[in-house]
């Protein structure tokens, strides 16, 4: 058998791994239900229990508990409050630190956290513990979401029209920050870093969140450049964006040059599950495509192994990672998720 890491690789390398891969993405209220369900203590004995090729994170570690302006903020500036949904509770920005800047001028004045608040000794000591046992990710960028945390969401949208200086000026620190906090990161990783998260949310449920041409004028430039970074290191793109992203991904693929494509939310308009395995099955790796807006939070355990079966059908000779699409809401019953990875250990 396999290792979780030498399945991965096979798929990197173009190869069949021993099994379909999978992998597990939830909120902490479910996981600690599934915990409990299971009998267990940690998460990696779910993992090893459910047979799930989770990755390992590495990363460095924070020195700054707060910005330097503001107790109660994080070290970009931004407060947050908990809000319960019903089921759990989100973290949501509730103070944004650059509400205020109406100039480019303004932005460049804020308090920026620097690179050096960060302890890089820390990763290899963290990658140590792994084991080579599972794949390593490490490093991040997601900048148009943080950007919302810190201008507030709706600002954050108009600015991209109207107030493009203000934009250029906070997205450019943003990139510079994230670019050498990687870079110094993956220096400390030494070769053992397979996988940096390259994310941004660029669809809703019915369409995109922005126009192509707004998206390769603010975001696609600093994540090529990003990705640019990571493959110096070696280092695989995966990359997140939620919803009806379908007209962004031949930019994703040919421009940035991602590798995995995650979470295949295939309710949503375009990103049907045999239409992007034609048109980019041999381009990219697929992680998710089990849906978790309606499948595993509200149907039975036999609606679960009919979608996992017809899924897999689906991906047939392509490479896939089978997980949900996107984190399993504690609405979700245990029994559904425990169906999912049983399912898909029994397909050939």
């Amino acid at each position: 058998m396999m290792t979780p890491r030498e399945r991965w690789l096979a798929l990197f390398e173009n190869r069949p791994p021993d099994r379909i891969v999978t992998d597990y993405w939830a909120t902490g209220e479910f996981s600690s239900k599934l915990q409990t369900a299971l009998n267990v203590t940690t998460a990696e004995q779910i993992w090893q229990r459910l047979g799930i090729d989770r990755p390992f994170a590495a990363g460095p570690v924070g020195q700054l508990k707060h910005h330097p302006d503001d107790p109660q903020a994080n070290e970009w500036g931004v407060r947050f409050s908990s809000v319960d949904y019903g089921t759990g509770s989100y973290g949501e920005a509730v103070h944004f630190p650059l509400a205020k800047c109406e100039t480019a001028a303004d932005v460049h004045a804020f308090h920026w956290p620097s690179p050096d608040d960060f302890d890089y000794s820390v990763i290899p000591g963290q990658i140590k513990t792994n084991a080579r046992q599972r794949v390593v990710t490490c490093g991040s960028y997601e900048p148009f979401l943080l950007y919302c945390w810190m201008r507030g969401m709706e600002q954050a949208f108009e600015d991209l029209l109207i107030n493009p200086e203000v934009a250029d000026a906070a997205l450019g620190h943003i990139f510079d920050i994230h670019f050498e906090i990687n870079r110094r990161s993956w220096q400390a990783g030494a070769g053992q870093i397979d996988l940096m998260y390259l994310a941004e949310d660029l669809g809703g449920q019915t369409g995109p969140l922005f126009g192509l041409e707004t998206y390769r004028r603010f975001i696609l430039p600093n994540q090529k450049k990003m990705a640019e970074l990571a493959r110096s290191f070696g280092i695989r793109i995966f990359y997140h964006t939620d919803g009806a992203a379908r007209v962004f991904l031949p930019d994703l693929v040919h421009e940035v040059g991602i590798n995995i494509l995650n979470p295949l939310q295939w309710r949503c308009t375009g990103m049907e599950l045999a239409g992007l395995t034609r048109d980019f099955g041999d381009k990219l790796i697929f992680h998710g495509g089990i849906d978790n807006q309606q499948t595993l939070p509200f149907g039975t355990v036999d609606d679960v192994r009919r979608e996992v079966r017809e899924v897999a059908s689906i991906m047939r000779g392509y490479r896939w990672i089978c997980a949900p699409c996107h984190n399993i809401q504690n609405v979700s019953p245990v029994a559904n998720i425990i169906a999912m990875y049983d399912e898909i250990s029994q397909n050939p």
